[in-house]
């Protein structure tokens, strides 16, 4: 079954190719031309991550890589065309960031492909993925095809959760460990789904993480039974700034039951909250929610999170309010024309104007000064 499902997996690969920009016309507008063989990358060194502990629940080791200024504030933004495609190059000063309302001066600025630490969050659970049931099957073949699109020096970590969530592989870059970790989603133990729970457990974990890092969640999105609740994982996903990406599963076989009327009013409801949730997540966290429908949507969806991941602006600055008051502080992240503070026009070669969308965090919650 291994074998089947990888080269299941195998076959949804694709190349991805990503966007850059040619030269700058004028402060206000700048041209894209597709990247050419040979083109050079900025690249960061790898950062190390630590140990992904479960008996202290907190990240430690040798190598690892923590945030000494707590009044320094570090922006992940991925500049992406209509086609998903990120845009390189754009200059430091064509980005504003704005923290209430207010204009911040960016101390730090760079950009390039780097190493990724990612934490696959798996929800495999007897409630949707019963052995060699359709989202037993749609759930490995997710996963095993998102293995095949990391680089050997991506680091990786595999948690899967029903009741509780369990780490069933730790921060590596061997690989022969996750293929390991993923024999192990044979038969689900319990009938209930835990997201929330497992959501914030793992953002914890990671956020003193530096980095290229997210959180890449494979499920159906419904919570039966966690601790938390919905306002409290959101507050605790805001404060972790580790963003989620999400691939929803069930969506082919929800569009049947609801065709054929076999779905009644509450399930449909329940599946439409699942889908609200997974896309309130990954928007305020700085990352994206896919619903595929059927397989042929993989490839796509995978260069997507191949590009927002890799590709990155990082931004950081130390925010004019410095008040350690623990309140929580919205971010926005712009393109504009530094001359006239206008939205930046960014054209094809062609000169027409292209359709670009900013992914970036949505706020952080501020130190609170102990007494």
């Amino acid at each position: 079954m291994k074998k089947l499902l990888i080269v299941m997996a195998g076959a949804m690969l694709v190349t991805f190719a990503v966007a850059q920009q040619g030269p700058v016309k004028e402060s206000g507008e700048t041209v894209a031309r597709p990247r050419k063989k040979g083109d050079p990358v900025e690249a960061e060194a790898p950062k190390i991550p630590s140990k992904f502990s479960k008996k202290d629940g907190a990240l430690a080791g040798d190598g690892a890589t923590f945030k000494s200024d707590v009044s320094t504030v570090s922006v992940d933004v991925a500049v992406m065309d209509k086609n998903g495609h990120f845009i390189p190059n754009i200059p430091r000063g064509n980005f504003r960031v704005l923290e209430d309302g207010a204009p911040q001066q960016v101390s730090g600025f760079s950009i390039g492909e780097a190493p990724m630490t990612i934490c696959m969050v798996i929800e495999f659970s007897n409630l949707f993925q019963s052995y060699y049931s359709q989202g037993w099957y749609e759930t490995l073949t997710y996963s095993y095809a998102f293995l095949q699109t990391l680089k050997k020096e991506d680091f990786l970590a595999i948690v899967a959760f029903d009741l509780r969530p369990e780490i069933l592989s730790d921060f590596t870059t061997d690989r022969s460990k996750a293929q390991e970790a993923m024999q192990r989603l044979r038969i689900p133990a319990y009938s209930e789904s835990n997201m929330y729970d497992a959501l914030t457990d793992t953002a914890d974990r990671m956020q003193e993480i530096e980095g290229r890092k997210a959180i890449l969640f494979i499920g159906s999105g419904r919570d039966t039974f966690s601790k938390l609740t919905f306002d409290q994982t959101r507050k605790k996903l805001q404060n972790a700034s580790v963003p989620i990406y999400s691939i929803s599963t069930m969506q082919i076989l929800r569009e049947r039951m609801d065709a054929s009327n076999r779905m009644g009013p509450i399930a449909r409801l329940d599946f439409l909250q699942a889908d609200n949730q997974l896309k309130t997540f990954t928007r305020e966290t700085g990352g994206q929610a896919f619903f595929p429908r059927f397989m042929g949507e993989m490839p796509n969806v995978f260069r997507e999170v191949h590009q927002s991941l890799r590709n990155q602006y990082m931004i950081t600055y130390q925010p004019s309010n410095q008040a350690k008051d623990g309140k929580f502080r919205k971010i926005k992240v712009e393109l504009v024309n530094p001359a006239t503070g206008e939205p930046l026009r960014i054209v094809d070669e062609k000169g027409k104007p292209m359709k670009y969308s900013i992914i970036a965090k949505q706020g952080y919650t501020a130190p609170r000064e102990v007494e």
